[in-house]
C-alpha cells in the first residue's frame, strides 16, 4: 500500500499552473529525487505532500498514522535555544517541565515519564549525529545548523523524510557523512537537490517536474539522464509532425472551402482543435545563454604567494603557505566549513594582508569576484537596476546590448526584470550574480560557491563555460561533480592551517591523499575489504626492502630540491628581460624547466608507490 497518493492535484493562480493535474504515488522504501528547473514548483510540490500547503484541486491520500520529517531549505534563527531544544522541539512537547534543556535535567511534573522518554530519545539522536546538546544554535556555522535541523527532522523516526536542498552550506566531508547516514538509517526519502553525486548515490527513483507535469523514472540518476534525453528527442519529433500537419491545414483553410460539405465542416472543426492544442502547448524552459568576457591576457605569473600566515581570533587559518598561480590555472579550494577558504581568496586578491609572508600579483590583472553571500547585489533594487546601474545598456564584447535582452540570456523574463531582488528565489539570485559578473571582462575569475541553488541544466552550462575559459580560475565549491569537470588542481585545507596542493579535481584528490582518511570516512568499506582478503586467503602484503626505505626517506628532500630549482627557472621565464636574450639560451632554460617537471612528476609517483606499500605493513 502506498504511503502517499496524489490524484489530479492542481496548484497555481493565473497563467500556466505550477502543478497541472499531477498523479503519482510513493511507496515504502523508495528514495525519490525530485528534479526540475528553478521556479517550476519543486518546493511547492514537497510542501503539499508534507501537508504544509493545500492544493487548489485534486485529492491526496496518506497512510493512517503516517509520520513525516521535514528539512527545509531555509535556516531559521531559533534565538538562544540550545541544540537539544531544537532537536527535541520536533516532537512538539512543551519543555516547561524542565529546569533547563540539558540532558542531565530531571522531569518534575505529571508528564515526567513522557518527558524522560523525550530526553532519552533526543540524546540518542544527538549521539547519532555527533552533536553537542548544550551548544547555542544561533552561534553555529550555517553547515552545522543544517546538521542540527537534519537531526530534528529525523528525531521522531519518520516514515517519510522530506529534504529540500539538504547539502546547501555543507562542506564535502559533511555531505559524504550525510550520504552514509541516509543509506544506513533512512528507509523512505523524498528530496530535492542540485548535487548530482548525491542523486547518483542515494536516489532509487527520479521524478522530474517540467511544465506542470511529473514524469517518473524508476532508475538511478545516470540512467535517468539517458532515458530523459530519449524522451526529449521523441517529444521534439512528435511536435515537428504536429506542426507540419497544422501548417498544411492552415494552408488548406486559406485556399477557401469550395463546398459546404459535411466533410469540409469536420475538417474545419479539426483545424480549430489543432489550433487550441498548439496554443495550450507549454514550451520547455530554455537554457541560459552564458558567455564570459575575457580581458587581455595576464603575464605568465598571476599570483605569487610566499610563506603567508593568517590567524583569526586565535584560530590559525593559514600556516606558512606558499604557491605560484600561473596563467590558465584552474584551481579548486577544498576544506571544512570555517577552515578559511574565503579568507584564502581574500588574501590571494590582496583584500586583506597576511600577518607574515607576502602576496605578489602579476601584470595586467582584471579580476571578477563571485561572492557566495551575493553581497554585490542590492536587495532593494530591481533585477534590471542591479545590472544596468542607471543605464539602459551594457557593453558585452564591445557591443551595446539592452539590459532586458541581456537578462533574458539568464532566463529573466521582461516582467521578472522589474522585480525587486529580495523576493527572488535562491537560484534566481545566483543567476543574477552570474549575469552581473559576466557583464565585465576578466582574466582572473574568482568564484566562491557559485553552484548553490542552480538547477542541473544551468550547472552543466556553467561547467562548459569555465572549462573553455582561457583565463585563470580560483573556485571554492562543495559540488564534487562540478570540481571534477572544471579544475585542474586543488588546494586542500588539511588542518592546523596546513594547505596541500594536489593535481586534478575531487576524485583525483581522493586517490592522492593519505589512505587513512578514506578508511576513517568509510569504516564499513574498509572492514569489508579486510574480511574479503581474509576469506580469499590473500597473500601477505609485501614489505619495503632496506634500499627502498632509504629511497622513501630521501624522496621528500629530493623533490623539494627539484621544486626549488623549478621555481627559480620559472621566475627567470617570468622576467620580461629574459626574452631579449639569445634564442639558444632561452631554449635551454625552457628545456630545463620541462625536464624538471617530468622529474618532479616521477618523484611524486615513486613516493606514492613506496608510501602505499609502507602503509600496508
Amino acid at each position: 500500500m502506498a504511503l502517499i497518493s496524489m490524484r489530479d492535484v492542481f496548484w497555481g493562480i493565473g497563467g500556466f499552473p505550477l502543478l497541472d493535474h499531477i498523479t503519482f504515488q510513493m511507496e515504502k522504501g523508495e528514495r525519490i529525487g525530485l528534479l526540475g528547473r528553478n521556479g517550476v514548483g519543486k518546493s511547492t510540490l514537497m510542501k503539499i505532500m508534507a501537508g504544509e500547503m493545500e492544493p487548489d484541486g485534486g485529492e491526496i491520500w496518506k497512510q493512517q498514522g503516517l509520520k513525516i520529517g521535514v528539512l527545509k531549505q531555509d535556516v531559521p534563527l531559533h534565538g538562544e535555544l540550545t541544540v537539544f531544544d531544537v532537536v527535541a522541539g520536533r516532537s512538539g512537547i512543551n519543555f516547561s517541565g524542565f529546569e533547563n534543556s540539558s540532558s542531565e535535567i530531571e522531569p518534575k511534573n505529571k508528564a515526567s515519564l513522557e518527558n524522560a522518554n523525550l530526553v532519552h530519545e533526543t540524546n540518542t539522536v544527538l549521539s547519532k549525529f555527533n552533536l553537542d546538546s548544550s551548544a547555542i544554535f544561533s552561534s553555529l556555522s550555517a553547515g552545522m545548523k543544517r546538521r542540527v535541523l537534519f537531526a530534528r527532522a529525523f528525531s521522531n523516526d519518520p516514515d517519510i523524510l522530506f529534504l529540500d536542498e539538504p547539502t546547501n552550506h555543507l562542506d564535502i566531508e559533511t555531505i559524504v557523512w550525510m550520504e552514509d547516514f541516509i543509506l544506513r538509517q533512512v528507509k523512505t526519502l523524498f528530496f530535492v537537490t542540485h548535487d548530482r553525486m548525491l542523486l547518483q548515490r542515494i536516489a532509487t527513483r527520479i521524478l522530474e517536474l517540467d511544465r506542470g507535469q511529473v514524469t517518473s523514472y524508476a532508475c538511478d540518476y545516470s540512467t535517468y539522464l539517458k532515458r530523459r534525453q530519449g524522451d526529449l528527442d521523441s517529444e521534439e519529433k512528435r511536435n515537428a509532425v504536429f506542426d507540419k500537419k497544422l501548417a498544411a491545414e492552415e494552408t488548406w483553410i486559406r485556399q477557401g472551402i469550395k463546398a459546404r460539405r459535411t466533410r469540409n465542416e469536420g475538417r474545419v472543426r479539426a483545424l480549430e482543435e489543432l489550433r487550441k492544442i498548439r496554443k495550450e502547448r507549454r514550451k520547455k524552459i530554455g537554457d541560459a545563454s552564458l558567455k564570459l568576457q575575457e580581458a587581455e591576457k595576464t603575464g605568465k605569473l598571476v599570483v605569487e604567494v610566499s610563506a603567508i600566515t593568517y590567524s583569526y581570533h586565535e584560530h590559525l587559518c593559514i600556516n606558512h603557505f606558499s604557491t605560484v598561480i600561473a596563467r590558465g590555472d584552474k584551481i579548486g579550494i577544498l576544506g571544512p566549513n570555517g577552515a578559511g577558504k574565503t579568507t584564502l581568496l581574500k588574501l590571494l586578491l590582496k583584500e586583506i594582508e597576511p600577518q607574515t609572508g607576502y602576496v605578489r600579483h602579476g601584470t595586467n590583472l582584471q579580476i571578477a569576484y563571485f561572492d557566495q553571500l551575493r553581497a554585490t547585489l542590492d536587495e532593494q533594487k530591481t533585477v534590471r537596476e542591479n545590472i544596468g546601474e542607471g543605464n539602459d545598456y551594457v557593453v558585452v564584447d564591445g557591443d551595446k546590448r539592452h539590459v532586458i535582452g541581456y537578462l533574458q540570456d539568464f532566463l529573466f523574463s521582461p516582467d521578472r526584470c522589474h522585480t525587486p531582488v529580495h523576493i527572488l528565489s535562491g537560484g534566481e539570485k545566483n543567476r543574477l550574480t552570474l549575469a552581473k559578473l559576466f557583464a565585465r571582462p576578466a582574466n582572473l575569475l574568482v568564484m566562491d560557491e557559485p553552484t548553490n541553488d542552480l538547477d542541473a541544466e544551468t550547472l552543466e552550462l556553467l561547467e562548459d563555460l569555465l572549462f573553455q575559459y582561457q583565463g585563470t580560475l580560483l573556485l571554492v565549491s562543495h559540488d564534487r561533480a562540478f570540481l571534477n569537470q572544471v579544475v585542474t588542481s586543488t588546494m586542500v585545507f588539511e588542518g592546523d592551517g596546513s594547505i596541500t596542493e594536489y593535481a586534478g579535481g575531487y576524485d583525483d584528490w581522493l586517490k592522492q591523499r593519505p589512505s587513512e582518511k578514506p578508511a576513517q570516512r568509510h569504516p564499513d568499506k574498509g572492514s569489508e575489504s579486510a574480511r574479503a582478503r581474509e576469506k580469499q586467503g590473500a597473500k601477505p602484503l609485501r614489505k619495503l626492502g632496506y634500499m627502498e626505505k632509504r629511497e622513501l626517506e630521501s624522496l621528500p628532500r629530493h623533490i623539494d630540491t627539484l621544486e626549488k630549482e623549478h621555481q627559480r627557472l620559472f621566475e627567470v621565464l617570468s622576467d620580461p628581460l629574459f626574452y631579449k636574450k639569445d634564442k639558444n639560451e632561452m631554449a635551454s632554460v625552457k628545456a630545463g624547466l620541462e625536464n624538471l617537471e617530468m622529474e618532479i612528476q616521477k618523484g611524486y609517483q615513486r613516493w606514492e608507490e613506496l608510501d602505499a606499500v609502507e602503509k600496508q605493513q
